[in-house]
């Protein structure tokens, strides 16, 4: 009797398993990894990362969410710059995430260009395309197609730092006009994405200080375009308990809703401020 072919093996992408913890603690983000032939969504809500890099009228519908959402909550108009800025935040936070989570945990590091990604932000939904990435020698993920193998952890983190660099980059141009900021302010936005994202993310994988210390090796001052360190300092709250802080690079502008109610990485915000905020109530 003749036995039919088997059918070959389906390889998981390199980074799955790295998208699927993300989800696992962050159900409100997931990443979806496209098939090859298959379609990126399309349809109500989905923008595609090349559309908003053009800022044409997809911008204009993303940032409309973002108008309206201070409406609702706040009351009040926010001024155009205050709007970009936010809608900004809500893109790039999630999308540093594709990068630096395979990253942080696997040692993955993948390529992610505008015209690969797309997001649905009420959903918490991404899509993208894994046609390449870096690894380090000796991972069993090297033999992949796409798979480049770097020399040892400094190269690997470089790569990081270029494909965060590499997506970023036309989407801060695509921004930039409605934004009212420099292109050093925009880079210390991209900045605090890529470190309040893994150190968020860290926290609920129970690996906060060792993000910390990834992230300051990764982010030490003379990384252009990249402004600022990971900014990361310790406070003493009550009981001599340490209590992990940072710096931001930037400013998110929320203060111009609530002026009262500054974030607690935002350098107007006092030590005193950042203690009573970081301590859990009794």
């Amino acid at each position: 009797m003749t036995l039919p072919a088997l059918l070959p093996a389906v390889t998981a992408s390199p980074v799955a398993d790295a998208y699927a913890r993300l989800n696992e603690v962050f159900p409100g983000l997931r990443a979806e990894i496209l098939a090859d032939g298959e379609s990126a969504p399309g349809g109500p809500g989905w923008v595609g990362a090349h559309e908003l890099a053009a800022g044409g009228d997809a911008l204009d519908a993303f940032l409309a969410f973002d108008a309206e959402q201070v409406r609702r909550d706040y009351g009040q108009e926010g001024r155009p710059d205050v709007i970009a800025s936010f809608g900004l935040h809500r893109y790039a936070w999630p999308a540093c995430l594709l990068v630096t989570v395979p990253w942080f945990l696997h040692r993955r590091v993948p390529r992610v260009p505008v015209g690969d990604v797309s997001f649905q932000r009420a959903l918490g939904h991404l899509t993208l395309r894994v046609r390449e990435f870096a690894c380090l020698p000796g991972d069993p993920a090297a033999g992949l197609p796409g798979a480049r193998v770097v020399a040892d952890e400094t190269a690997l983190r470089a790569e990081v730092l270029d494909a965060v660099a590499e997506h970023l980059a036309p989407v801060l141009e695509g921004f930039r006009p409605r934004m009212r900021r420099g292109k050093r302010a925009l880079w210390g936005m991209a900045t605090d994405e890529i470190v309040e994202g893994l150190w968020y993310v860290a926290h609920l994988l129970g690996e906060e200080r060792r993000a910390m210390r990834e992230l300051e090796a990764l982010l030490p001052g003379t990384t252009e375009p990249y402004v600022g360190t990971a900014g990361f300092r310790e406070l003493t709250g009550p009981g001599g308990a340490s209590l992990p802080t940072r710096d931001r690079a930037s400013c998110c502008l929320f203060y111009t809703l609530r002026p009262e109610d500054t974030c607690v990485t935002c350098p107007r915000t006092c030590d005193e401020e950042r203690v009573r905020k970081l301590t859990p109530a009794p």
